[in-house]
């Protein structure tokens, strides 16, 4: 029996506002990666035309530990900031989220199948920059890890370093601070309420294949 050809998008969807948040949400996510940890280039996705644009060099001499992007379909508004007891508001970015992968993984612009096992608290200028702290879904390698709690603490203090220290300019005020860590718990509630953030603030329809 012949079966018929699989759908798909006749053109390109925009990474934040056109693809699935994820299949098992909040337990597995798409992650859009657009930076890697062999990048000097700070990448970020143009929110207008979604295309990845160069935000800036790396001023200092960082480079992000993890694969790093964006979960699709998500907002830091309100609900995000009231998950964040010292923050005063959330950024209105889409949720952060680093992709750990036992093999080296050199290319961004990719969409990453990401399990969810914790994040990172972060505020930036007081609003919550929350970084969801994810590992490769189906990496054999990781198959034990479902929690933050079970990654090499070396690793956990490698993010947390770079998230403190990535922005950190000489004679200039220092706005970013880590306030903890959360479990995997604690993240599935962020994820969600990023998704509700987002169905606040756009009023879209779910994405739809096109044939």
């Amino acid at each position: 029996m012949t079966l018929p050809p699989p759908p798909f998008y006749r053109f390109r969807p925009h990474p934040w506002h056109g693809l699935d948040v994820g299949s098992d949400v909040p337990r597995v996510v798409n992650a859009y990666i657009e930076l890697t940890p062999f990048d000097t280039v700070k990448y970020e996705v143009d929110k207008t035309t979604g295309y990845l644009r160069v935000d800036r060099p790396h001023r200092g001499s960082a480079q992000s530990p993890t694969l790093y992007g964006f979960i699709p379909r998500t907002y830091s508004a309100a609900r995000v900031a009231a998950l964040s007891p010292t923050a005063a508001g959330a950024d209105g970015d889409p949720l952060d989220v680093c992709v750990i992968s036992e093999r080296p993984i050199t290319r961004a612009e990719i969409l990453i199948s990401a399990r969810v096992i914790g994040g990172i608290q972060m505020i930036d200028g007081g609003e919550a920059d929350d970084k969801i702290v994810a590992v490769l879904h189906n990496d054999p390698y990781f198959d034990s890890v479902d929690d933050l709690s079970k990654l090499p603490k070396a690793l956990v203090d490698r993010m947390i370093h770079y998230f403190t220290t990535y922005k950190l300019m000489p004679d200039a005020e220092h706005r970013v601070s880590v306030a903890g860590v959360y479990d995997r718990t604690h993240a599935w509630r962020v994820i969600e309420a990023a998704v509700a953030d987002y169905l606040d603030s756009y009023d879209l329809a779910p994405p739809s294949l096109r044939f």
